[in-house]
């Protein structure tokens, strides 16, 4: 699962069947530290909860079309989970 905080909307004219309703949001995807990490990028949000600001787990590909229902709606990115928190370990082979 890859790392992200939302930035915004993405407002659509037209939904593809099976994602009435679904928001699209902008993602920044972050690294471990939690800095960003490459360009903005759309997810719809499976969870229909995520807000702007708040940090995300999102999946792309394939698992991203199964993430939501129906299954495989053509979506490159999904939003999975928002998180509460990260920790980073001191040292490699620590645990949190």
């Amino acid at each position: 699962m890859l790392l992200g905080e939302v930035a915004g909307t993405v407002v659509t004219c037209v939904a593809y069947e099976g994602l009435e309703g679904v928001a699209m949001l902008l993602v920044q995807p972050l690294d471990k530290h939690r800095q960003p990490s490459g360009d903005l990028i759309v997810c719809a949000d499976s969870t229909r909860l995520a807000g702007r600001g708040e940090i995300v787990y999102y999946e792309g590909g394939r698992e991203a079309a199964m993430a939501l229902d129906p299954w495989f709606v053509p979506v490159d990115h999904a939003i999975i989970g928002i998180v509460d928190d990260t920790v980073l370990a001191d040292e490699p082979g620590d645990t949190p």
